[in-house]
């Protein structure tokens, strides 16, 4: 159901939580409430009840008191509840572990070297909220061989910053705080020692700015006196009532004790992680007076994000999703048809009569599509000389249905006089790569640029993308095509983009066990005639515990090529193909096996990449193999590779998982009796599948947000259209329609894992967030009272104020606790 940004997680690559569009870490998926929180915190709330409460405290004793009798936290008994400390104590050792989010590098005062800024997140488990953090770092390259970064002593915390975005010059940080009430949102302009200027904009101007990553987009214009961005419409004025009936004056803002607000027309957004959003809107902001224009000329239809200047500062670039028909969710959905816009900035009068706003310029110029031929166009980024426009496309998603699939990448010259000639012509720079050969380009699986990916060449894009089950630094020259893998090609790390410094790049590199570092890349043109990038280790700076660094040095970790088990069924040269695994295990030689737990991604079109999750080096270092399989379908492979599941699902992804399990036991790695499941999403669509087709494999099972049942799914979803896609293949496109029929609803639900519950033995622990609408919780709680049902062990965690990811500190927290604890009680 979708792809996960492609980040560096605490995601996953930052890929955190399988959604389905991804959800687990690290590209196990990204992608939360108050929970139930058990030793060493005090309050837990009740598993069993979304509203009960308990606490749990150790009262004062004598001697003669029998600490037997305590009452211990639900669902614990005393054998269970040391493991629980046990394990909540490590737990939140690899919490703790710092990641590294974003980089901005500037020119230093004396023009020697450069200055560094890094925005920094850690979990803070008791206020249940990511701490943001800059650390700032002096660079010198002191010889060819060298770099050296000076690191300020400590990190400043940025507490209340939703976004921060650096002009073009490097001179001034825009410093974005919203509000979590009604109060307004506030925007600072801050210099090298102070904030020069500080505007609140109320909530009768615009909602809350968009931050999200999707429909988010801060732009400065070349000359820093504008700055467009996109943020949320100001709400429609609601019907009053008072005890005479409807009151017409609804003018009045002033609160009045004798009338109330009703409700008004319902209106649509735009599903998961967007409740309550309804219309993402275009917005201009002066620098020098702080007034707020809306850019007009924009069709209520559209709704609009990812906003950038054009070069002569006269118009702007944004991506627009129709809202025609309806809104499906559109979260990690990279097929809901999309196109670049051009419209002409507002006009502000002179700062002699700054607040009074010229709006001509909208009414006289109309919107121009400039990507009317292709069914997708989205992350617009100018050339530095401003002579093109580049963009990505996710075509092969929309034109096939597939929530996500493999990425195009385009170019569009643009007029030096603004005047476009008709047809647009649109060039064709990377296109979708049906099947890769062994070694080669897979195909462009990205989350976005950066806002200065360009080398001082002009044409070439310095980007990360997924190659396999790495997450690899490609650069793209955008006149020829050219496209060069350039971190190491031997590394079966994963490598994130995080910036430039001149023609350098700063990124960041982790794998399963070595938690995220920085390296520093530079083009040696010395070494051979051909030039190649090399990479310095910078010092590490943040550090893990003792403890946890111990324990993951006896870890060790492979990506296996699995190849398919009957190739005869295969429809595609790209579908034969072997599929990878990513294999973490002990590095010692003495003894048997560990336990080995499965893990899968959801989407199905996501991926589980080989950077750092603490999550899952969590459960790796208490001492278990992990098996992270990437099956057909997945990412990262070539479109064939990905197309061919789509209709097969619960059939085709469940042979590949069987497959890779049988795999890794023929070669000795693991044993059969003692293997355990994990997924979420999707990934839960297949654990709950795995139980029922082959309950003899699994000792124990743990479900996140799992897919059980189709047929009731797509009737509550925000993404129904996935429910038919992925049963029906391409075909479902066709079928999909809000009103079922019962054939329809029979070919769901016997796609479904709750088909084959009848079979289901394995104790299975289910953890699920209330506040899902990707899969809302119903889905889960069917199929665990139905297990319960027939005599099955099943544990049940619900999550009130969490959403599809599962995300929020506490609830993470909680999560990887318990799977951990229920592992340990059944793998022995």
């Amino acid at each position: 159901m979708g792809r996960l940004p492609l980040l560096t997680q605490s995601h996953n690559l930052p890929f955190c939580a399988n959604y389905l569009l991804p959800l687990f870490p690290p590209f196990l998926f990204h992608h939360s409430p108050n929970p139930t929180l058990t030793l060493p915190f005090k309050l837990r709330r009740s598993i069993s009840s979304l509203s009960s409460k308990r606490f749990f405290a150790i009262p004062v004793m004598d001697a003669s008191t029998d600490t037997t009798s305590m009452e211990l936290p639900l669902g614990l008994d005393a054998d269970t509840e040391e493991e629980y400390a046990s394990q909540s104590k490590l737990l939140q050792e690899f919490t703790s572990i710092s990641s590294i989010d974003k980089a901005w590098t500037f020119k230093s005062n004396n023009g020697i070297g450069s200055l560094a800024m890094f925005s920094v997140s850690q979990a803070n488990l008791l206020a249940n909220k990511r701490r943001k953090y800059i650390l700032s770092a002096t660079i010198s390259k002191e010889s060819s061989t060298s770099v050296n970064f000076q690191w300020s002593p400590f990190p400043v915390e940025m507490t209340g910053v939703s976004t921060m975005v650096p002009s073009p010059s490097g001179s001034k940080l825009l410093v974005i705080r919203n509000p979590e009430n009604e109060s307004p949102t506030t925007f600072e302009i801050w210099s090298q020692g102070q904030v020069e200027k500080e505007f609140q904009i109320p909530q009768s101007v615009h909602g809350p700015v968009y931050v999200d990553g999707w429909f988010e987009g801060i732009s400065w214009n070349s000359d820093e006196t504008f700055i467009a961005y996109v943020a949320e419409e100001p709400s429609p004025s609601k019907p009053r009532f008072n005890s005479l009936g409807y009151k017409k004056d609804t003018a009045s803002t002033d609160k009045d004790c004798s009338s109330w607000k009703g409700q008004g027309q319902w209106e649509e957004d735009w599903g998961e992680t967007y409740a309550g959003k309804r219309q993402p809107a275009l917005f201009v902001i002066s620098t020098n007076s702080g007034e707020v224009q809306p850019v007009k000329g924009v069709a209520k239809s559209l709704s609009t994000g990812q906003v950038v200047w054009a070069p002569s500062n006269q118009f702007l670039i944004f991506v627009g999703w129709s809202s025609d028909p309806r809104k499906l969710g559109i979260k990690y959905c990279y097929n809901r048809p999309c196109a670049l816009y051009a419209v002409r900035a507002p006009v502000f009068k002179s700062e002699t009569n700054e607040f009074e706003i010229k709006i001509s310029g909208n009414q006289d110029s109309p919107v121009i599509n400039l990507t009317q031929s292709i069914s997708s166009a989205f992350f617009p980024l100018f050339s530095p000389d401003g002579k093109f426009l580049v963009f990505a496309s996710a075509k092969s998603s929309v034109d096939s249905g597939a929530h996500s699939a493999t990425d195009s990448l385009y170019k569009i010259d643009w007029p030096v006089d603004g005047q476009f000639n008709s047809p647009i012509q649109i060039v064709d720079v990377i296109p979708v790569v049906q099947c890769a050969e062994d070694g080669c380009f897979p195909g462009l699986y990205f989350s976005g640029f950066l806002r200065s990916p360009w080398l001082s060449d002009g044409c070439t894009v310095i980007i990360s993308s997924v190659w396999g089950s790495s997450l690899v630094l490609l650069s793209v020259n955008i006149l020829s095509g050219e496209v060069k893998r350039i971190s190491p090609i031997d590394s079966k790390f994963s490598w994130n983009f995080l910036g430039l410094d001149g023609d350098n790049i700063i990124a960041v590199s982790s794998s399963p066990i070595d938690p995220p570092e920085i390296r520093y890349g530079y083009l040696d043109e010395k070494e051979t005639k051909k030039a190649t990038w090399s990479w310095f280790d910078i010092s590490p700076v943040f550090r893990c515990s003792e403890k946890v660094k111990s324990l993951l040095s006896s870890r060790q970790f492979d990506i296996l090529k699995i190849p398919v088990k009957d190739v005869s069924s295969c429809l595609t040269k790209g579908a034969s193909k072997p599929f990878e695994a990513i294999f973490v295990s002990s590095n010692s030689t003495k003894g048997a096996c560990d336990p080995l737990i499965v893990m899968l991604h959801g989407g199905p079109h996501s991926v589980s990449v080989s950077s750092f999750s603490k999550s899952l080096a969590f459960l790796s270092s208490i001492g278990y193999s992990l098996l992270i399989v990437n099956y057909r379908g997945s990412l990262g492979f070539g479109e064939e590779a990905l197309q061919s599941l789509p209709g097969k699902v619960g059939s085709q992804d469940v042979t590949d998982v069987l497959t890779a399990i049988d795999h890794i036991i023929d070669t000795g790695l693991a044993t059969p009796s003692s293997i355990a499941v994990l997924g979420g999403s999707h990934g839960g669509f297949l654990t709950t599948h795995l139980i029922g087709q082959a309950p003899e494999r699994f000792v124990a099972a743990a479900a996140r947000n799992p897919v059980c049942n189709l047929a009731s799914m797509v009737g509550t979803t925000d993404i129904p259209d996935w429910c038919y896609f992925e049963t029906y293949g391409i075909e479902g496109k066709k079928k999909y329609t809000e009103a079922p029929s019962v054939e329809d609803l029979a070919i769901l639900h016997s796609k479904s894992p709750i088909s084959h519950i009848a079979k289901v033995k394995t104790p299975t622990i289910f953890l699920i967030g209330a506040k899902d609408l990707r899969v809302p919780m119903p889905n889960g709680v069917q199929y665990a009272r139905a297990l319960k049902e027939k005599g099955v062990e099943v544990k049940i965690l619900i999550f009130p104020d969490d959403v599809h990811g599962i995300d929020r500190p506490q609830s993470d927290f909680e999560s990887f606790l318990n799977i951990g604890v229920w592992f340990k009680k059944y793998c022995k």
